[in-house]
């Protein structure tokens, strides 16, 4: 594992005994995507997604300091009201991570509250927004004990370990726009954290709307992870990782212009991209569903009809997130009622739009 001596930090002041730390992080969508990925939690491609608001994770961290420190990590996990015990091994496997850059972790008996504001393993990514808010109150601890770190330092260190948690975490941090992995083109980009898209992005693209259509909210046959895990080996691995970063100079300049045909053209073929990475890699599989596709189909039928700006854009699940300029929202609003929603699962959607990150509640 590459270490980062950056992110080590000394214990600098007494241990606060007690307390709670409480926290939202959102989810986000990637536009770019990353699929494949290098020890411990590098990607093999950069990507930028859009932060979201309304879908995400609200945690409390309960801290209470051990008379000596513990042999190994303490903590419980109650999730939606409820113990988890098959949380359990993701946040043990994630403290070992970390523990190096938080050296405090063994000295304290935590029990982690947390809730989402949208189902768990429905295709939104409840890890990204997971990950990132457990990150997140911890570096509120840290900077307690360290409080010479300023607030830039917090949120990069927050995302560098939001990462040990999960890849997509580390982009939940901040907002509206960021961008992982290193690339050429972006300024400060990095692989080992994300940064907010370093240019200033057109009026265009303030307040964009993401609607999520839920065409099915159960869990899904293959994990991300098993996903990212096929990418070694597969037959077109190389071309997908030189498209992806191909993308990304496309996406920077789209961004910086505010050209929403463009947009849609990339955003769209990079959707579809991942989702014949999965279909060709071995073992292969398809998490599409046919309301996807029908989704998919009508989405293409209005625009051709209405000239809109409507685009979509899938995760490694079946929904569907459909992207939008605010000014049209209420025309989509209207024609998802009318087309879309008998798509859904039980007429399941989600309203959301672009947002600013991970905040202290």
């Amino acid at each position: 594992m590459t270490n980062y001596p950056e992110f080590t930090s000394p214990i600098l002041s007494e241990l606060p005994d007690k307390g709670t730390i409480s926290c939202s992080s959102p989810s986000n969508i990637a536009l770019v995507k990353y699929w494949g990925k290098r020890p411990v939690q590098l990607p093999e491609n950069a990507s930028i997604s859009f932060t979201l608001d309304a879908c995400k994770t609200i945690t409390s961290l309960h801290y209470k300091k051990h008379d000596k420190v513990s042999e190994n990590f303490d903590f419980d996990l109650i999730f939606e009201g409820k113990h988890k015990l098959d949380f359990k091994p993701k946040i043990q496997s994630f403290f070992s991570r970390i523990e190096t850059y938080l050296p405090f972790l063994k000295q304290y008996h935590f029990t982690i509250e947390t809730s989402n504001t949208f189902p768990h393993s429905s295709g939104i990514a409840s890890s990204a927004s997971g990950m990132s808010a457990i990150a997140y109150c911890l570096m509120q601890l840290e900077k307690m004990i360290n409080p010479a770190m300023s607030e830039v330092e917090c949120i990069q260190k927050a995302s560098f370990l939001a990462r040990l948690g999960s890849g997509s975490a580390c982009r939940s941090i901040q907002g509206p726009i960021t961008v992982w992995g290193k690339h050429a083109d972006i300024q400060d980009s990095s692989d080992a954290f994300a940064i907010k898209f370093p240019d200033k992005v057109h009026q265009n693209f303030e307040d964009y709307q993401d609607t999520i259509l839920l065409i099915d909210k159960g869990e899904k046959q293959v994990s991300s992870t098993v996903g990212h895990d096929l990418m070694h080996g597969h037959p077109f691995a190389a071309k997908r990782f030189e498209q992806a970063s191909g993308n990304i100079i496309k996406l920077k300049e789209i961004l910086i212009s505010g050209d929403l045909n463009s947009f849609i053209e990339v955003v769209e073929s990079e959707a579809l991209t991942l989702h014949a990475m999965m279909m060709t890699s071995l073992p292969y599989f398809i998490l599409m569903k046919p309301n996807t596709l029908s989704v998919i189909n009508k989405v293409w039928e209005y625009r051709k009809k209405t000239g809109s700006k409507l685009c979509f854009t899938l995760d490694a699940g079946a929904n569907v997130h459909l992207l939008y300029p605010n000014i049209e929202k209420d025309q989509i609003l209207e024609f998802i009622t009318n087309e879309l929603v008998v798509y859904c699962q039980n007429g399941q959607y989600i309203c959301d739009k672009i947002g600013l990150g991970a905040k202290l509640l």
